[in-house]
């Protein structure tokens, strides 16, 4: 639990990060450079929670693999709540389905016993 909710903190800071210019007025007129630089700032935070969600899950025993469907199933679930709060947008079928799809996909990511274990090198 505690690595699912480092990575959707995480994920506000990146969705923020990657799509609030998009509609936040304070970046109105802004040049591209200064857009960049303000967005790869409020990405650094990104960071600080995504690096301790990754560390703390795998030393619990997720796999990477899993780590990655889940970070892309809360990534996507961050995402379409702004997208439908701070873009107005809305969520047609096809996105709901697609969204089912990505928790069958942790599901059966973290359902069963990983098959391999790590290879050393």
């Amino acid at each position: 639990m505690k690595t699912v909710l480092l990575l959707v903190c995480s994920n506000v800071f990146m969705t923020i990060a990657w799509y609030g210019q998009l509609k936040f007025k304070f970046f109105e007129g802004k040049p591209l450079i200064t857009i960049i630089v303000i967005s790869w700032a409020v990405a650094f935070f990104e960071y600080c929670f995504m690096i301790p969600a990754n560390r703390s899950g795998y030393a619990n025993g997720l796999t990477g693999y899993q780590l990655k469907v889940i970070q892309e199933c809360v990534t996507l679930s961050v995402f379409a709540v702004f997208a439908w709060v701070v873009l107005k947008e809305k969520v047609t079928w096809n996105y709901a389905v697609s969204f089912l799809f990505l928790i069958l996909a942790v599901y059966f990511a973290t359902a069963f016993k990983p098959a391999a274990t790590p290879v050393s090198h």
